[in-house]
Formats: structure tokens, sequence, C-alpha cells
């Protein structure tokens, strides 16, 4: 095929697999589109002035090139982005999936995960409220480049399927948000299968599934560490 320019190369994330306690990645998952779930966690929906007495859940989404890979044991380092001045970190269990599907039911929902991975959701929070406040997308405060800090892939069949078991994030080693996977308003199988009628869901396909209560900005030279319980952590320093 004759492209008139040569196209983008495909944006994969490392699958890491715990052999004998070491950590090596052997293979890519290459990621096609990413989805995130708004307010997922009854707390945060609080901080952000909404009710969370089980309202609908309602996505966005992020392009898959915004992904800033954090290697286990490595800061990544986080462009602080521009025309804003108030960047938030969200904290999130990663759902990647390796089977697609359209309306899926929940109770085989978790058929369609292969893996799963912490990733951060950075928001331009002050261009984000401009766009609610005017009925505007998102798509500026949410999908800006390099907006998605992810570790790398953890199969299902190495860490099981998550749950339950701590969320939590801290700034220059200070608690800032802390909960637990079991407070998830949506589950992820419920996630997964209300998605699935909104969109036809593929291999590759990534869902951040929300982020507990304690939001807030960070700075350039701020150093961010989030983990899932039996997924390690993650560290990013904005700069």
């Amino acid at each position: 095929m004759d492209y008139a320019f040569a196209p983008a190369p495909a944006i994969t994330v490392p699958i890491v697999e715990r052999v004998g306690g070491a950590a090596t990645a052997s293979q890519h998952f290459p990621v096609r589109r990413i989805y995130l779930v708004g307010r997922n966690y009854a707390a945060h929906a609080r901080e952000m002035g909404h009710d969370p007495d089980r309202e609908p859940p309602f996505f966005f989404a992020k392009p898959a090139d915004t992904i800033l890979y954090a290697a286990p044991g490595v800061t990544a380092e986080f462009p602080y982005p521009t025309l804003t001045s108030n960047v938030h970190f969200e904290m999130e269990l990663v759902a990647a999936l390796g089977k697609g599907g359209k309306d899926i039911p929940v109770e085989r929902a978790l058929e369609h995960v292969y893996g799963y991975a912490l990733g951060l959701d950075m928001t331009r929070r002050d261009l984000q409220a401009e766009a609610k406040k005017l009925g505007r997308p998102w798509d500026a405060a949410k999908g800006f480049d390099q907006s998605a800090p992810l570790g790398p892939i953890y199969p299902a069949s190495e860490v099981g399927h998550i749950d339950r078991g701590a969320i939590w994030l801290k700034v220059n080693g200070v608690d800032k948000q802390r909960g637990d996977i079991s407070q998830l308003i949506w589950s992820i199988p419920e996630t997964i299968a209300i998605l699935s009628t909104l969109f036809e869901l593929q291999p590759g396909d990534l869902i951040f599934t929300g982020t507990p209560e304690g939001v807030g900005a960070v700075t350039k030279g701020d150093v961010m560490t989030g983990g899932v319980d039996g997924l390690g952590d993650i560290s990013v320093r904005v700069v």
C-alpha cells in the first residue's frame, strides 16, 4: 500500500509476568482505544459536587497515543501541559481487554479481560470546569499529550481478577488518595457490560475504572506514586 506519509507506529504497552518473583517483559499489548468511567467512587462523586446514588455510568475517552509508559522501578516524566494552571491527578485501576464483543453479559464480562494495569488520568481541571459550565466536550481537559501515565499490563492469569484491595496515591510521600477497589459504584464486570452496549469493544481496549476521593493539583517537581494491592506501584514526576 502506498501511503502519503509513514503511518504512526502502533501504541503498545509491555506485558509483565512475574516469574519466580522477578518481573520479565516478553510481549507487548497493542492499545486500540482508551475508555474512562466518570465518578465511579461515591466519595469522589461527592467531592466533585454530585450525588453518587448509582446514577447511570458515563464514559469519555483519551486517544491511545496519550499513554506515558511508567516502567516498574523507574520514575516517568510527565510534562506540565500548556494553557492550564490546575492539573489534577486521578489514580485508577485499568482493565485491559483481550477479547471484544457487543452487549456482553455481566456474568461473562471478565472473560474479556486480559489483564490489569495502574493508570493516572491527568486532567486540566480548569479547562474541564470551563467546558462543563459551557456545555462543551472535555477533550482538551482530558485527552492532551501524555495525559495517561500507565504501568505495564499484568495478565489476569498471573494476578487474578481484581475486585478488592487498596488503591492509593501519594504526592512527595504524602497520602492524597486512598480507597478500595470494592468501593467501585459500578464493578468492572458491570462497567464492561454497560460500555459494550454503547460501543463494540475490541481486543486492545483499555478501561480506566474510576478514581477514589482526594484528587488534587500538582506542580513542577512533584512526584506522584500510586498503586493497587497486587500490582505494585508506578512513579511519575511532573517536569
